[in-house]
């Protein structure tokens, strides 16, 4: 009987160990997923796209308008070849994004920087404007959408 005693007691003991390591290994798995998860939606990187640095969503500017622009996700370069990942800036004046693959149009309210700019200054008319920055591959073909940003200011 002892060694019936004996033998529940080691298969018991060794049973519980097992689970303890299970449950262990179930909360280390969990944690490494909801830590995968939150790298995954936040890795610290930028989110692609285009920005304006200055002037800000809704702010008040006096004219000229100091424009300074910015990409993450994809390379500033001069216009003229194709070039995968590789673009430059335009702004359109009181307007909308351009759909992917056309040609932005160049005119007084297209405005392209070809030459890799990234910053410049704007002359507008007092009141309220809408300034969307594009960007467009070396063909000054449009990225569409989602490489282009529009905000809202107000000229003094």
């Amino acid at each position: 009987m002892k060694n019936v005693l004996l033998m529940f007691s080691v298969v018991m003991a060794f049973w519980a160990c097992n689970q303890k390591t299970q449950e262990t290994e179930e909360t280390s798995n969990n944690k490494e997923a909801a830590a995968g998860e939150a790298v995954s939606e936040n890795d610290g990187a930028s989110p692609e796209g285009v920005s304006f640095v200055v002037p800000a969503e809704g702010s008040t500017v006096s004219s000229p308008v100091k424009v300074e622009m910015a990409v993450s996700g994809m390379e500033v370069e001069p216009a003229g070849e194709l070039k995968d990942g590789k673009g430059h800036h335009h702004i359109i004046i009181d307007g909308s994004f351009i759909p992917t693959g056309t040609v932005v149009p160049a005119d007084s309210t297209n405005i392209h920087y070809g030459k890799g700019q990234t910053e410049t200054t704007l002359d507008l008319a007092p009141g309220e404007h809408t300034l969307t920055l594009q960007f467009a591959d070396g063909l000054h073909q449009s990225y569409g959408e989602e490489w282009s940003k529009t905000i809202s200011i107000t000229v003094e």
